[in-house]
C-alpha cells in the first residue's frame, strides 16, 4: 500500500524539520511544496506531500505518522 501525507505549518524551521523527520523515516516528497499567506494569522503558511511505501492493509483507523 502507498500511505501518502499531508504535512502542513507556518513558515518556521519548524516546518523544515517536519519534513526532514518524514524523510528520515523513509517518506519520500510527493509534488511540489505549497506555500501561501493566511491573512487570518498575517503569517505565511507551508505545505508538503509525501508518501510512503507500507506493508500494511489499510483502514481509516490507520495511524500514517506511526508507518
Amino acid at each position: 500500500m502507498q500511505a501518502y501525507r499531508l504535512l502542513t505549518g507556518e513558515d518556521t524551521s519548524a516546518f523544515c524539520h517536519k519534513v526532514t523527520e518524514a524523510l528520515s523515516q523513509g517518506w519520500a516528497l510527493h509534488g511540489s511544496p505549497a506555500y501561501a499567506f493566511d491573512p487570518l494569522s498575517g503569517k505565511m503558511r507551508c505545505a508538503q506531500a509525501v508518501v510512503k511505501e507500507a506493508d500494511v492493509t489499510y483502514s481509516p483507523e490507520l495511524k500514517l505518522g506511526s508507518l
